[in-house]
């Protein structure tokens, strides 16, 4: 057992990648039916509303105020996050419409208007020497903003999908997100540090969740039978605009934070928050915003973005480490959400 996780550890591949894709399988295989479709949605039902539970419990006050106050950085990764990025999804989805499923196409939208991640832009910016405490307070205030923008934005970009804000889709996200996560800030003062100290339980709750996601929806695909619809030429092209997207933001980032004067690790910090998207908080979003056969096409593009930035994001954390990158200076650094 212990060899098979050494061989697992040294792959060239983020090994939760592997639950994911043995999740896919799973569904392929044993896709829910009947009965076990009631009981796959309630359970998804029940796994987002614990999961944005678990992120207000997590969150920080103090961290979105404290970010508040760097405000020049903040709106250059709000504006790379919720402006940049969905700009260049809807280019992207025009131009390769005549090759790319219909569902694929809307995946790509929504994949440009999801909020930023926190664990790995706040992990890459401290490889790279980078504001840590900046990177907090991006990535945190920037889940908080996207519970909100991201079903906005979808509802005015992706009107046609099924998706936005119905009468039903508002009550999904108050009750499956909106509400959880209310009463987690509530209770934060008394569980706060012990899921600090349980972070192993947290993050089975996290992944678990989003695997209980990804079955249902790719369950839901292969009954309705819309993975005939989708090739290995298909999926080789979706990476293929991924990488491109990132590297679009990721330049774009670069170049304005030299260009507007920010230090370092200033520019740092903007280039890794401004150029991430939360497969966690986007899966379960996915599951509430869009019809349940669509979803497992739809989340595609999150899913390959998800690899390719993280290889794509530690390659250029060591090479910010390696040029010499000053640590950050941390003014009143806010508590980890």
């Amino acid at each position: 057992m212990s060899s098979v996780r050494t061989f697992i550890a040294r792959l060239p591949i983020d090994p939760y990648l592997l639950l994911l894709l043995g999740t896919v399988g799973l569904a392929i295989l044993f896709p829910a039916r009947g009965a076990g479709v009631a009981v796959a949605n309630g359970g998804v039902y029940a796994a987002v509303a614990a999961l944005f539970f678990l992120y207000g419990a997590r969150l920080s006050p103090a961290a979105i105020w404290a970010g508040l106050s760097h405000w020049r950085l903040q709106s250059l990764v709000f504006a790379s996050t919720f402006l940049l990025f969905p700009l260049i999804g809807l280019v992207t989805g025009r131009v390769v419409r005549p090759w790319l499923p219909h569902d694929i196409l809307v995946g790509l939208v929504f994949l440009c208007v999801l909020p930023s991640t926190v664990q790995s832009s706040i992990a890459f910016t401290s490889i790279a020497r980078g504001n840590v405490a900046a990177a907090l307070c991006s990535a945190s205030l920037s889940n908080l903003l996207g519970i909100v923008l991201t079903p906005l934005l979808v509802s005015l970009l992706l009107p046609a999908a099924g998706a936005g804000f119905s009468a039903h889709a508002l009550e999904d996200i108050a009750l499956q997100i909106l509400l959880p996560f209310a009463v987690g800030q509530a209770v934060r003062p008394w569980m706060g540090n012990w899921l600090t100290r349980h972070r192993t339980l947290t993050a089975i709750v996290d992944r678990g969740s989003i695997l209980l996601v990804v079955y249902a929806a790719f369950s839901a695909g292969m009954v309705a039978g819309i993975w005939t619809q989708l090739s290995v030429a298909s999926v080789l092209l979706v990476l293929a605009i991924d990488l491109v997207m990132l590297a679009i933001v990721i330049a774009t980032t670069t170049g304005v934070s030299r260009w507007l004067g920010f230090s370092t690790e200033d520019e740092i910090a903007i280039v890794f928050c401004g150029s991430k998207k939360s497969m966690a908080g986007g899966i379960p979003m996915a599951a509430i915003l869009f019809p349940g056969h669509a979803v497992g096409l739809i989340v595609l593009p999150l899913m390959l973005f998800h690899q390719a930035q993280l290889f794509v994001c530690a390659t250029l954390a060591r090479r910010y480490a390696a040029r010499g990158a000053r640590p950050a200076t941390v003014h009143a650094a806010p508590a980890a959400a």
